[in-house]
């Protein structure tokens, strides 16, 4: 009798500690598409027309889980993990994660389900991803959904002439340094992630990433000093929506201001007080309804 109460206590305890994983599972199925030599990890859920969900830095498809489960309900959601981060392909060298070797990610996701158009979702790197991909593939975007990653254009004017945005940059061009990486821990970049949960995950996650990938990023595509306003881009063709969190001390809402003149089609913009850089998480309801409501025929 004492033995099978120990079983059972034993079993219980070995549900609660593989709820959390049984949960992010419940999100949707794994699986890996293929781009050139690099295999990029997703969880996909849903049927009907293609989201493609990118996460920034430091991150993984994970915070997107307050809006797959709405989203699927209408679409095929596929969250990635970029290249560098948790199961996706970690290449060695910066040149190996500039800009088109990213959006080509996204576009061989979009094939690996064979599709013709998605919808791209991006925040922060993600977000830059985003941008690139619809100036760089346009025939392949449906619509644009941007948190808290102003246009490139915006960013680089007020890099070159707002100083309280170059004093807000000051950590990119840390990252920027040779030997940033060492000087990275799961633990510490996961600072951001409130619920203790998933702070968990995250962890783990950023124990099977690449932290010298992660400053990749920064080292292959972000503005280095002398700052300079970038002027020449394509414009953006399809409908774009921005949601930004205004507490986010990163990326100022100043270089939000003439978005419009990128794009040739429609702009929606939703600012959002009292949330932060991670807007998808700090005002997850708020971001879910209002993608739904713009992204819904």
């Amino acid at each position: 009798m004492i033995f099978r109460r120990r079983t059972i206590l034993s079993i219980v305890a070995c549900l609660l500690f593989l709820l959390p994983v049984l949960r992010a599972d419940e999100l949707g199925e794994h699986g890996f598409a293929k781009s050139g030599d690099v295999k990029i990890h997703y969880v996909t859920a849903g049927e009907g027309p293609l989201v493609v969900m990118i996460h920034g830095f430091p991150d993984y498809w994970y915070t997107w889980r307050e809006q797959i489960p709405a989203l699927s309900k209408h679409f095929q959601v596929v969250a990635i993990d970029q290249r560098g981060y948790n199961n996706s392909s970690q290449p060695e060298g910066v040149e190996n994660y500039a800009m088109p070797k990213l959006t080509a990610d996204v576009k061989a996701v979009i094939e690996h389900f064979g599709k013709k158009k998605a919808t791209v979702v991006g925040h922060d790197w993600g977000g830059a991803v985003a941008w690139d991909f619809a100036m760089r593939y346009p025939e392949m975007l449906e619509r644009l959904v941007i948190l808290n990653l102003p246009h490139f254009n915006g960013l680089t004017r007020e890099l070159a002439n707002n100083p309280d945005q170059q004093k807000a940059s000051a950590y990119a061009r840390r990252f920027q340094q040779p030997e940033a990486a060492k000087t990275l821990t799961a633990e510490g970049i996961s600072f951001w992630v409130k619920d203790a949960d998933a702070k968990k995950k995250y962890v783990e996650a950023f124990k099977r990433s690449s932290f010298e990938s992660m400053l990749n990023y920064y080292k292959a595509n972000y503005p280095r000093e002398p700052y300079e306003e970038q002027v020449e881009a394509d414009k953006v063709k399809c409908s774009v929506l921005m949601i930004h969190g205004l507490e986010d001390t990163a990326l100022l809402p100043g270089a939000l201001n003439d978005t419009w003149l990128w794009l040739e089609s429609d702009l929606t913009l939703v600012t959002l007080p009292g949330a932060g850089h991670f807007v998808q998480q700090d005002a997850a309801a708020k971001v879910t309804d209002t993608m739904l409501r713009w992204l819904k025929p």
